[in-house]
């Protein structure tokens, strides 16, 4: 069974950081592209970042793109998100989730696993 395992939200001030980080098992990664998504109240979930399998192509959302970055550790079956310079705006539940293919997509509904979320709150 594929489980996904995020971590490392919590409570930040504007313009600090915080490092998203979400284990995978049940399924070795690598030959996967993974993403992250976010949902704030009240509104649909939304694309964040994506990664390809080699990590060589990297696609971010505009909202995001300068302070926020993806990366992946295969051997550890993780993905990472660095997030910089948080803003209000960012407060979301964070998901992770593995794509159907190597091809990193900003598209949702070729995403076969999520993770269960970890929630972001940045305070002004």
């Amino acid at each position: 069974q594929v489980q996904l395992v995020e971590s490392g939200g919590g409570l930040v001030q504007a313009g600090g950081s915080l490092r998203l980080s979400c284990a995978a098992s049940g399924r070795t990664i690598s030959s996967y592209a993974m993403g992250w998504f976010r949902q704030a109240p009240g509104k649909e979930r939304e694309f964040v970042a994506t990664i390809r399998w080699s990590g060589g192509s990297i696609v971010y959302a505009d909202s995001v793109k300068g302070r926020f970055t993806i990366s992946r550790d295969n051997a550890k079956n993780t993905v990472y998100l660095q997030m910089n310079s948080l803003k209000p705006e960012d407060t979301a539940v964070y998901y992770c989730a593995i794509a159907r293919s190597q091809r990193a997509t900003i598209w949702a509904n070729e995403y076969d696993y999520w993770g269960q979320g970890t929630q972001v709150t940045v305070s002004s």
